[in-house]
C-alpha cells in the first residue's frame, strides 16, 4: 500500500510539472531530501525516480524557461572546478570501488546545485524552494519530534521510517539540518506567500522548530546539542533585546533538564571531556591521521579513503563497583573509521586543492549573502522587505551547518549544496533586479528629442 501511496504521489507531481515546470525542481529536491525509494519496499526502487526527475526538470527548462536574463556566477565555476576535481580523485582513488559508489550520488548532487540557481528567477521561486526544503526535512522531523516525545528517542535507537541510517535519516546529520531549517522556518511564517502568515501557519512553524529542538534529543546527538548553542547566540545576536531574552533562555535550559532523558544527559556530559567517551576519541585519532595522510598526498585520496586508516588511543573512564569508584584507562586499536567531520573528510579525499575550493566556496555564499543583508537592510517597503530577513536566515542556517559540519562527515550532502543554490538564486536574482531598475532610470532621465519637420 505504500508503494502504491509513492507512485500515485510522484504520478501527481510529475503530471503537474507539465503544466508549471518548477514543480520539476521541487519533485527532484523532495527525491534528494526524503529518498522515498529508501521507503518502497519494491516499486519505487527498481525506478531511477531522480535520474527520471532530473532528466524532466532539465528538459522542462532547456524547452519552456526564458533564459535571457540566466547569470552563471562564480560560485557555480567553483562549484564545477570542485566536481571536475572530485572525478579526478575518484579515478586515481585508493579504493576505487568504493570511491564509486560514492561518486554516483556526490556527482547528482553538485551537477544539481550548479543547474539549480539558473531556475531560481523569481521571488516565488526561491521561497517555493525554500519551502519544499522545509516540508520535505519536516517528514522526518515530524516523525522523529512525536517519538522522541512519547518515548524518549535514544542514541542509535531512535526510528526515522528507514533501518540505513544513511543521509537525513543519520540522527547526527538530521539534528544538525533540523536545527538549521529553524531560522528558515522562521521566515517562511512571517514572510512567507505561498502559504500567508495566519495563526494557523505560525501555530505550524512554531509546532515544527519544537520539533526540531527534540532530535537532537531524540537522537542524542552531541553535535544537535552545539547546534543549538549556536543557534541562540546567533538569535541574541540579532534581537533588540538580547539582555532579557538571553538569561531567560538560560532558565528554560535549566528548567528543561530534569525532564530530559537520563541517557541523554549522560551522553552530552561526554562533550566535556573526549576521553571518556570512545567515539570522540576516536574522532581525534582520525583527525591526527588525515592530517597525516594528506601530508604525504597533497592531493588527497578519493573518496573513503578513510578506509585505510589505522591507530592505537588511550581512553579513560570512571567504574564504580564493590571496589569504590577508580578511573580505567585502556588501550584501544582501531581502523577504517569515518572521519566524522566535513573538513577532514574534504581534506583527507580531495587534498589541498579541493579543501581550498570547498572552503572558499562557502565562504563567499557566507560574504555575498551578508552584502545582500546589508543592502536590503533598512528597505521596508512591500517589494524589498523580505530580502534582508530572507538572506539572514540563510545565513545563520548556513552557519550553523557549517559549525555542525565539524563533528560529521556531511561536506557533500544534497541538502547544503540546496542551500548554496539559495543562496547564488537569491543573488543572481536581486543583481537581475537591481539591473533592471537602473536600466529604467536611465530611460526615464533620456531627454525628449525634437520632432522634425513643419506642418
Amino acid at each position: 500500500m505504500r508503494d502504491l501511496f509513492f507512485v500515485a504521489f510522484l504520478g501527481a507531481f510529475f503530471l503537474l510539472g507539465l503544466r508549471r515546470p518548477f514543480l520539476l525542481i521541487a519533485v527532484y529536491a523532495y527525491i534528494d531530501i526524503v529518498s522515498p525509494q529508501r521507503l518502497s519496499y519494491f516499486l519505487l526502487n527498481s525506478i531511477p525516480i531522480s535520474a527520471i526527475a532530473f532528466a524532466l526538470a532539465v528538459g522542462a527548462w532547456l524547452l519552456v524557461d526564458k533564459k535571457a536574463d540566466c547569470r552563471f556566477s562564480m560560485r557555480q565555476l567553483l562549484l564545477l572546478i570542485l566536481l571536475a576535481w572530485c572525478g579526478y580523485t575518484t579515478a586515481t582513488a585508493d579504493f576505487p570501488i568504493d570511491a564509486q559508489t560514492k561518486w554516483e550520488w556526490v556527482w547528482k548532487a553538485m551537477i544539481f546545485a550548479i543547474f539549480l540557481p539558473l531556475t531560481l528567477r523569481t521571488r516565488l521561486r526561491l521561497e517555493a524552494l525554500a519551502l519544499f526544503m522545509v516540508l520535505c526535512a519536516s517528514t522526518i522531523i515530524i516523525n522523529g519530534g512525536m517519538k522522541t516525545a512519547l518515548s524518549g528517542g535514544g542514541y542509535g535507537v531512535l526510528n526515522l521510517m528507514v533501518d540505513n541510517n544513511s543521509g537525513l535519516y543519520e540522527g547526527s546529520i538530521i539534528s544538525c539540518v533540523a536545527i538549521s531549517l529553524i531560522p528558515l522556518i522562521l521566515w517562511l511564517a512571517k514572510h512567507g506567500t505561498i502559504f500567508p502568515p495566519d495563526w494557523r501557519v505560525r501555530g505550524f512553524a512554531y509546532a515544527l522548530c519544537l520539533a526540531c529542538l527534540l532530535m537532537p534529543i531524540g537522537t542524542e546527538a552531541r553535535t544537535g546539542l552545539v547546534c543549538i548553542a549556536v543557534l541562540a547566540g546567533l538569535m541574541l545576536m540579532r534581537s533588540k533585546r538580547r539582555f532579557v531574552y538571553g538569561p531567560l533562555m538560560a532558565i528554560a535550559a535549566l528548567a528543561a533538564i530534569p525532564f530530559l532523558p537520563a541517557s541523554f544527559t549522560q551522553r552530552m556530559s561526554t562533550i566535556e571531556n573526549h576521553q571518556g567517551d570512545e567515539s570522540a576519541s576516536t574522532r581525534l585519532a582520525v583527525w591526527k591521521w588525515t592530517l597525516g595522510y594528506v601530508k604525504e598526498h597533497p592531493g588527497g585520496g578519493g573518496f573513503d579513503n578513510y578506509l585505510q586508516n589505522s591507530f592505537t588511543y588511550h581512553t579513560q573512564e570512571r567504574v564504580i563497583d564493590s571496589g569504590g569508584s577508580r578511573v580505567e584507562r585502556r588501550l584501544v586499536t582501531d581502523k577504517g573509521r569515518a572521519y566524522h567531520s566535513a573538513y577532514f573528510e574534504m581534506l583527507g579525499e580531495q587534498g589541498y586543492f579541493g579543501f581550498a575550493v570547498w572552503l572558499l566556496i562557502h565562504l563567499i555564499c557566507f560574504i555575498r549573502t551578508e552584502s545582500v543583508r546589508r543592502l536590503y537592510r533598512n528597505r521596508d517597503g512591500p517589494g524589498d522587505a523580505w530580502i534582508a530577513p530572507f538572506a539572514l536566515a540563510l545565513q545563520q542556517g548556513h552557519i550553523i551547518y557549517m559549525v555542525g559540519s565539524l563533528f560529521v562527515g556531511i561536506a557533500y550532502q544534497p541538502f547544503i549544496f540546496m542551500m548554496l543554490s539559495l543562496q547564488i538564486g537569491l543573488d543572481t536574482y536581486l543583481t537581475r533586479k537591481r539591473g533592471a531598475a537602473a536600466r529604467d532610470r536611465r530611460a526615464s532621465l533620456q531627454p525628449l528629442r525634437p520632432i522634425r519637420g513643419g506642418m
